[in-house]
């Protein structure tokens, strides 16, 4: 069970949940790690794996330096881009790759808000077969 869990990162402060708490769930299953971040510029749903803009420069640092994060814990982990809208490309990486879990931190938003706004976690959730573990960053 959770042999491979796809962690999705949007690279602000409420990764941090997310990113701890697999870390230990990881280590206790001896799980592989996917990190992955769609990256949402212009560049980037315009030009898909060829952007090479300010956002997947940064985008790649940050999650190499999870990446690190993990392997100094003794997790192995991969990291990974999408290019384009978050819920489309999380959903069509789940059905390309498959996986055991995925995991992302929430904004804690109210229930109306998520309501009229709709959510990325929300929307990936309900659009896949796979468990999901959301986390509310604090």
């Amino acid at each position: 069970m959770y042999h491979d869990i796809l962690v999705t990162l949007d690279g602000t402060p409420t990764d941090r949940a997310i990113i701890d708490h697999i870390k230990e769930l990881a280590a206790l299953r001896q799980s592989r790690v996917v990190l992955l971040h769609v990256v949402t510029s212009a560049s980037a749903k315009y030009y898909g794996p060829n952007a090479s803009d300010r956002q997947v420069t940064d985008s790649r640092r940050y999650l190499e330096s999870v990446q690190a994060e993990y392997a100094a814990a003794g997790i192995a982990a991969e990291v990974e881009l999408a290019y384009g809208e978050p819920v489309h490309e999380i959903v069509a990486w789940v059905n390309r790759h498959g996986c055991d879990l995925v995991a992302m931190s929430t904004h804690g938003h109210t229930f109306m808000a998520d309501l009229v706004f709709g959510t990325t976690a929300i929307r990936v959730q309900h659009s896949i077969s796979v468990p999901v573990l959301l986390l509310r960053a604090k």
